[in-house]
């Protein structure tokens, strides 16, 4: 079936297409799932989100999946839900989405910020987090950067040693594992923290969903999505109750029908969309391994374990990234991202790193994105590639200079 996408940019001077970072594709099954849940007259949270949730539950393994209206939201619930409140601390990697660092302030807790193992893996460093635990500790986060598993095994260990819960910032993970083993990521700790966002791996706009195999921590979650209501308007619009009661301090952090529809109708592609993004890495990797000045996070065995949300990369040396990412957006069309900022460098976060974090801010200077989606294919994959090869040449550092 076609294809349904927004209108990308105009063609460049040589005929090609310029090639975005990201890319949303949708077929008509998908549109027409929307389509079919606004007919129905019903779009608030209702039936289609509770067979998303039963869908995405059984996808991953785990006993209990709560659709949110973000991941944002997930990680505030899984927080809350591990008894983090006032005063209470807990310890994030630095490079990450600054929600993981945000939702603990909402809980009125202080994000402790910890080092990555470095720019081989841009994971938290389980010795420096472990340094960082203190007795108002209670929780750490364990972020799957990329799609590729965090040293889950370690961390949990420190956080049983210490009595701290381990929560898993999942959103770059939907099918992700551990190399070697089977259970999913996002299902490893206390809960674990989903994103539906426009540019994931399998989006919807925006959306969330705490995973959990802990059934009180599922319940909270259900509760207090919506505004801690004993009964939802679903229940209420079939006559199954006649009022509420509200047990708690709640929130609005409901999911509505059509997003939960476009994301059951794009479910049953996640594992082919993975397979191909795998494949295309596993072509970045061979390709990149030959250009000089550029250097490749993670393993082969690591990425066939991966949901490869990202296409990450490292520039040698750390002042030419910004350079690069022009010269390839303005010379040749491609478009770059940058995965993340170190939260420690932003204002608002600047008290919370107890010391520097060199790694973390050199990661932070060189970490490029580069394009990556399903339907990227090999022609423009290539052109990515000679494209940052030919802007290194530019620069001083292309391939071959050593």
């Amino acid at each position: 079936m076609a294809g349904h996408k927004l209108a990308g940019p105009q063609r460049l001077s040589g005929g090609h297409d310029p090639i975005p970072a990201f890319d949303v594709r949708l077929d008509e099954a998908d549109v027409e799932a929307v389509a079919e849940t606004l007919r129905s007259g019903w779009l608030t949270m209702g039936p289609r989100i509770e067979a998303f949730e039963a869908e995405f539950a059984r996808h991953l393994g785990v006993q209990h999946a709560v659709a949110t209206s973000s991941a944002t939201a997930a990680l505030h619930l899984a927080y809350l839900a591990a008894g983090v409140g006032p005063g209470d601390e807990v310890i994030v990697p630095s490079i990450t989405f600054v929600a993981t660092a945000a939702a603990a302030r909402y809980c009125g807790a202080r994000p402790v910020l910890a080092e990555v193992l470095g720019q081989h893996d841009l994971s938290i460093d389980p010795e420096d987090a472990a340094a960082r635990i203190g007795p108002r500790t209670k929780a750490l986060c364990a972020v799957h950067y990329a799609g590729y598993a965090a040293p889950i095994a370690a961390l949990r260990e420190i956080c049983e040693a210490h009595g701290v819960a381990l929560i898993e910032d999942a959103a770059h993970s939907p099918s992700a594992t551990v190399p070697g083993e089977e259970r999913k990521l996002g299902t490893l700790g206390l809960a674990g923290a989903f994103s539906f966002f426009s540019n994931k791996i399998i989006s919807c706009g925006e959306g969330g969903l705490l995973a959990t195999a802990d059934d009180e921590v599922a319940a909270f979650a259900r509760s207090r999505r919506s505004h801690a209501m004993t009964t939802g308007t679903w229940d209420r619009h079939r006559g199954h109750a006649l009022g509420y009661d509200v047990i708690d301090t709640g929130f609005n952090y409901r999911m509505d029908e059509p997003r939960a529809a476009l994301l059951s109708a794009r479910l049953p592609r996640l594992e082919a969309d993975i397979a191909e993004r795998r494949r295309l890495t596993h072509r970045y990797r061979a390709l990149l391994g030959e250009v000089a000045g550029v250097s490749l996070p993670y393993s082969n065995e690591q990425v066939d374990a991966s949901s490869c949300y990202v296409m990450a990369a490292t520039v040698d040396e750390p002042e030419l990234r910004d350079p690069l990412r022009r010269v390839l957006s303005e010379r040749f069309g491609v478009q770059t991202t940058v995965l993340y900022p170190s939260i420690a460098q932003f204002s608002a976060y600047s008290g919370d790193s107890q010391e520097p974090l060199p790694l973390c801010e050199r990661v932070a200077r060189s970490q490029i994105t580069l394009p990556l989606y399903p339907h990227l294919g090999e022609e423009r994959l290539e052109r990515v590639v000679h494209a940052v090869s030919a802007a290194l040449d530019e620069l001083g550092r292309g391939a071959g200079s050593g």
